[in-house]
């Protein structure tokens, strides 16, 4: 009977899939069992083969991250995640760590510690392996920590008062572009999948207020 430790990669490049997937069955004790690109595939490919770990990436097309690991949870109870991302902001950490992942590195991570940390997830279930920021370690802790900067937190702002991109750059005298690239780190940050979803996330975790206090300048405009 094969008892090696079967694998799940999730991440929407496939040149680091297959890299990532040479690395695991380097150790002859791991195999791949599947790969995905999306939440969709993940979930779909998790109920399919039913591995012992899904290595998953953050900024995936489709739900957001903590909606996927709780899908995958449920199509696979005895499947474990470990989260394996370029961003470890404080606030994501700690939303994913109340979801019981097993852990949590940044893709930076050595051979030697993402290997260990596949097979800890199947051996040693009560061992959370963290491979992270210093600072992000720290802020990991308080509940109260705010994770968007002071711009991003005025562009969410304007954002939650239905205002287009484009008027959300010409209230504070930056590009379009620079909006959005705000907007997506809003996003990975919060782990959010859309505009609603990020102004929700933020008033719920009270980094805004509501929309309905703010003043509503008579039309959102496109």
């Amino acid at each position: 009977m094969d008892d090696r430790t079967t694998v799940l990669i999730v991440d929407d490049h496939a040149l680091f899939r297959e890299g990532l997937k040479e690395l695991l069955e380097s150790d002859d004790e791991i195999v791949v069992v599947g790969q995905a690109g999306d939440s969709e595939g993940a979930v779909s490919v998790t109920a399919e083969r039913k591995p012992h770990v899904v290595l998953l990436d953050v900024e995936i097309p489709g739900d957001e991250v903590t909606t996927t690991v709780s899908r995958i949870q449920a199509a696979s109870p005895d499947t474990e995640v470990i989260i394996l991302s370029m961003y470890d902001g404080p606030y994501l950490v700690r939303s994913l760590l109340a979801q019981n992942i097993r852990g949590y590195l940044l893709k930076s991570v050595r051979r030697a510690e993402l290997l260990a940390a596949v097979h800890a997830a199947r051996t040693d279930h009560d061992r959370v392996v963290l491979a992270v920021s210093r600072e992000s370690l720290c802020q990991a802790q308080p509940s109260n920590v705010n994770p968007l900067s002071a711009r991003e937190l005025q562009v969410l702002e304007l954002v939650s008062e239905a205002l287009s991109n484009g008027q959300v750059a010409s209230r504070l005298d930056l590009t379009e572009a620079t909006v959005k690239r705000h907007l997506r780190n809003i996003f990975v940050k919060l782990g959010a999948v859309s505009r609603v979803d990020a102004v929700n996330k933020a008033v719920a975790a009270s980094l805004i207020k509501p929309p309905s206090t703010h003043h509503n300048p008579g039309h959102g405009g496109s």
